[in-house]
């Protein structure tokens, strides 16, 4: 009976998350533009950024500070500051990406061949593995919205009785699914055909995908405070 309990609380935390990690948001923004801007390796490190931050969310969860969290307001108003300005800090950068150079033989310096192998970047400035995978661990970890649901999840989906090792095992299993699923997305999108497509105009698209980060920090930010 217990085994059967537990069973359905899992595939309602399943069906749960699957819904909401593949619903457009700041992280899928993040890893879209690493993807295309950097490359798979990047990609992936920032994917498991992305993924690891779940765990923090379900620490905090386990330890009762998500309803310290919830009965305080000012303190997510603080939350939800702090990580609209992480976004448009990471926008602002996007929307100054420089557009590349013209080489002496008429090509673009920082283009990508379609032949070329995976690891070929568009344009010639790379990130460190670390910055990589802070700013995926920073995107989710700061997420207001990320904050919301697993407080939700760990305080009305799933029951009081059940034991914190169940809990954790839960909380594992959705940090690996956030970051199977971001990584199946870098691949898909460094794909060298995928990133060929941008390899003339892939400035544009960065200042695109930069736009796209401070518009969801304003939405975050009048969401929670001026409706």
């Amino acid at each position: 009976m217990e085994l059967e309990r537990y069973y359905l609380e899992f595939m309602t935390i399943a069906i749960a998350h699957l819904i909401a990690v593949a619903s457009p948001g700041p992280d899928f923004a993040v890893v879209l533009k690493n993807s295309i801007k950097y490359g798979r390796k990047t990609a992936l490190i920032t994917s498991v950024g992305v993924g690891t931050a779940i765990l923090i969310h379900v620490a905090y969860a386990l330890a009762g500070i998500g309803l310290v969290i919830n009965s305080t307001p000012w303190l997510y108003d603080v939350l939800i500051v702090v990580a609209a300005a992480f976004l448009i800090y990471i926008g602002s950068g996007a929307v100054r990406s420089p557009k590349p150079e013209i080489n002496s033989v008429g090509g673009l310096g920082s283009a990508i061949d379609a032949n070329s192998s995976d690891t070929t970047q568009i344009q010639n400035e790379q990130i460190t593995s670390r910055k990589a995978f802070v700013i995926g661990f920073m995107t989710n970890g700061l997420n207001p919205k990320a904050t919301l649901f697993f407080l939700s999840l760990f305080t009305v989906v799933i029951s009081a009785d059940t034991p914190m090792l169940v809990q954790g095992v839960y909380g594992v299993y959705l940090a690996l699914a956030t970051t199977a699923w971001f990584c199946s997305l870098s691949l898909l999108l460094s794909h060298k055909r995928v990133r060929a497509m941008f390899s003339e105009k892939g400035y544009l698209f960065d200042r695109i995908m930069g736009w796209v980060l401070i518009l969801l920090a304003v939405h975050i930010l009048t969401s929670e405070f001026l409706f």
